[in-house]
């Protein structure tokens, strides 16, 4: 058993991860609530980039602290909409008890596929975890009498939050319970980063070959942490249908999966924020170059993603300590 590339995990920062909560950190949590009163217009995108960032915070628990690659976070993301998803279609529309039942299925799932994932090494992982991945799509798709199949999941009604708060076709609520949901979601992956077992996650992704020596059990501690990501996946997945009230095939597809590693790769692996970063400017560059390039705006995509990887060495998050530690070496040169 070997840890993850090392072009994918990120370089350990020099302190040891705290879960109190800084300044800097809540002038960045902030900005999406300023989002909401400057950019009225454009809620519905921001709920999509609050989602997605639930997702890749998770993502971020399995590669940038177990250093687990994975190309099948989507069948969880996808097991947790299709989980709240039916469960308001059946009559039981409260949204925050559609959190708790899409967390559970998948994290029953990621649980039993942890077995598999964590026996392997790095290639062999990302084989099973998309191998997983497409399982779980070819097996949604053919339970169209469960899932709707390609005609996707429609009918989902989600009750007002706090029995006050309607889902609006404005988008409002939506923005503040992705949002919310985001906030608790980070909350809960910072305070594991940062607690004893977080540390082990770090310790067996920079030497599993030590770790046993200490006493720490190797394969429950990935296996603990997969299914923890698998869990908040399911959640991303939850709030994605309570939001658009439609769950599709395509949520637990591969491209979902690969969307999700790129925007955690460009914003930072092993950071957390970089994991909402990434989700941001990944959704935010998709939807403006394809407007300015309805057809050929990968073409742009793709250029966006090498300047930012080659540039930063550590995607967006890279880049801004980069820059961070030029400005602090000329500002102890000048003084």
């Amino acid at each position: 058993m070997t840890t993850a590339p090392t072009s994918l995990v990120a370089t350990p920062p020099a302190s040891l991860p705290s879960a109190r909560w800084s300044l800097p950190e809540l002038a960045f949590w902030a900005l999406p609530v300023a989002a909401f009163f400057v950019f009225p217009d454009r809620l519905a995108l921001g709920a999509q980039i609050l989602t997605a960032a639930i997702a890749v915070v998770a993502l971020d628990l399995v590669l940038g602290f177990a250093g687990i690659v994975s190309l099948g976070h989507a069948a969880f993301f996808g097991i947790g909409a299709y989980a709240a998803g039916l469960l308001a279609v059946r009559g039981w529309a409260e949204p925050f008890t559609g959190l708790l039942v899409a967390a559970v299925a998948a994290g029953l799932v990621g649980g039993l596929a942890s077995f598999v994932v964590v026996r392997g090494q790095d290639l062999t992982r990302l084989m099973v975890t998309l191998g997983i991945g497409l399982m779980v799509y070819e097996a949604a798709n053919k339970a169209s009498f469960l899932t709707g199949g390609t005609d996707g999941l429609s009918g989902i009604e989600t009750a007002p939050v706090f029995g006050v708060f309607a889902f609006d076709l404005e988008g409002k609520t939506a923005y503040w319970w992705a949002l919310g949901v985001l906030i608790v979601v980070f909350a809960l992956a910072k305070r594991i980063a940062a607690s004893p077992f977080g540390l082990s996650l770090r310790g067996i992704r920079d030497g599993v070959k030590r770790m046993p020596a200490l006493g720490v059990s190797v394969d429950r501690r990935l296996q603990a942490a997969f299914t923890v990501s698998a869990a908040l996946a399911g959640v991303a997945g939850a709030v994605m249908a309570e939001t658009t009230q439609f769950v599709g095939v395509d949520a637990l597809s591969v491209p979902r999966a690969a969307e999700f590693l790129i925007m955690l790769v460009l914003g930072g692996i092993g950071r957390l924020y970089g994991a909402v970063i990434g989700a941001a400017v990944f959704m935010i560059a998709h939807d403006v170059l394809s407007d300015v390039d309805p057809v050929y705006w990968q073409f742009w995509m793709g250029i966006l993603l090498m300047a930012v990887v080659l540039v930063g060495r550590g995607g967006v998050m890279g880049l801004v300590d980069a820059v961070v530690a030029r400005l602090s070496r000329k500002g102890g040169t000048g003084a």
